[in-house]
């Protein structure tokens, strides 16, 4: 018989020489380096940093005396950004920044201002005043979409959860091809276009449509923006054989209600008991809505006077020209140049006029006549020595177009 306490010192020896001697912990104190913001040029870390949004009846001045400066202060500062900057065009619900000192005093020293996801103003007094516009940089994307017409353009747009924006770009590419008031069910769309994004992730709308390609009634129409003045930065869509797809001139100078005067040279008003020509068309619009330029052209008056109210005169060339009489304001000037659809002013009820319209007037050989009695012209179609290098520049286009599947 084996000896008892000889058994037990064995079973003790086996059962602690699994054991694994005792590990210390380590503990590492790593210390981690803050990130640095950079953002409109500051380095964020330098200041103490106050983001807020301009409140309702809030100006320039509360915000910086909020911010530790003084109503003497801010007068300089006033004065000395207003060649760049008018600090009472500060809005309500629009982004602000102030980097302020990183002391005690948390003294203001920058204000930052963002009228648009891409604009932004800053205004530095830290130690002169320094006051300047800038725009983010912005990144362009080049998208494809393609739909079918069920009832509309805007819902097939919709269903394909594309921005709105395309709906109106494609309604004024194809404004005298197609007529989007009797689209047919299965028409389609395609189209390459632009997204525009700043801080390479917040969406900031479309760019440029670079082509388009819709079918109505069976019937094929390709768009292709095409740049025909680099200096002037004009460009316009033509199809796949360089015929421009507008025509010289838009129907009217702005999305209206109702035509409330025609061009009647036999109108009888019985207010002065007799007849009174009117060679104009009127278009009735609320106070405020944008007129446009119907044609291309340069801005040849801009004033106001007697019973025209303020007005827009635009030569188109050494054929024709348009008048917009009544406005409310003007918004160019004599030598500007402006393109086909540029606003040039807004509906208002100057001059001799008893309600809200634009009077447009269409000029032809010096002679006003009846615009919607004109056999108009089509747009100029490319340059010759332009031709050869459009056609080339399109194959690529084309090609993509075609290779887009409509759904």
């Amino acid at each position: 018989m084996k000896n008892p306490l000889l058994l037990l010192f064995s079973m003790l020896l086996f059962s602690c020489s699994g054991d694994k001697p005792e590990e210390k912990e380590i503990v590492e104190n790593i210390i981690e380096t803050p990130k640095i913001i950079h953002k409109f040029g500051y380095i964020f870390n330098d200041y103490k940093v106050v983001e807020d949004t301009i409140r309702k009846n809030e100006n320039f001045g509360e915000i910086l005396y909020r911010n530790h400066i003084d109503f003497p202060e801010i007068h300089k500062i006033v004065e000395g950004s207003k060649d760049s900057f008018d600090v009472r065009r500060l809005r309500a619900g629009k982004p602000y920044t102030i980097l302020a000192k990183n002391d005690s005093t948390e003294k203001a020293q920058v204000f930052i201002y963002q009228p648009s996801k891409v604009d932004y103003i800053v205004i530095d007094f830290t130690d002169s005043i320094l006051a300047q516009l800038h725009k983010k940089e912005i990144k362009t994307v080049t998208k494809t979409a393609s739909g079918i017409i069920k009832t509309s353009l805007s819902e097939a747009v919709d269903d394909q959860g594309l921005d709105y924006a395309l709906v109106n770009e494609m309604s004024d590419i194809y404004a005298w091809a197609i007529d989007f008031f009797h689209l047919q069910k299965k028409d389609n769309f395609k189209v390459i276009y632009e997204e525009k994004f700043i801080d390479d992730s917040i969406y900031v709308g479309i760019g440029e449509i670079k082509a388009a390609y819709f079918e109505h009634n069976k019937t094929p129409f390709y768009a292709f923006n095409f740049v025909t003045d680099s200096t002037k930065n004009i460009y316009d869509y033509y199809d796949e054989n360089a015929n421009n797809l507008r025509k010289q001139f838009l129907k009217a100078p702005l999305n209206f209600r109702r035509i409330s005067s025609r061009y009647n040279l036999k109108r009888y008003i019985r207010y002065y008991g007799r007849v009174k020509p009117h060679r104009g068309t009127d278009f009735a619009a609320a106070v405020g809505t944008p007129i446009v330029s119907t044609a291309n052209g340069t801005v040849i008056e801009s004033r106001y006077r007697g019973g025209n109210g303020n007005y827009v005169k635009v030569k188109h060339n050494s054929t024709y020209s348009t008048q917009y009489l009544h406005m409310r304001k003007r918004a160019v000037k004599v030598g500007d140049f402006v393109k086909q659809g540029d606003i040039i002013g807004y509906v208002g009820m100057t001059g001799s006029t008893a309600g809200p319209h634009v009077c447009y007037r269409f000029w032809k050989n010096g002679q006003q006549v009846d615009p919607f009695k004109q056999k108009l012209p089509s747009a100029k179609p490319i340059d010759e020595n332009l031709k050869e290098g459009y056609l080339s520049f399109i194959v690529p286009l084309k090609e993509q177009l075609d290779q887009i599947s409509v759904k």
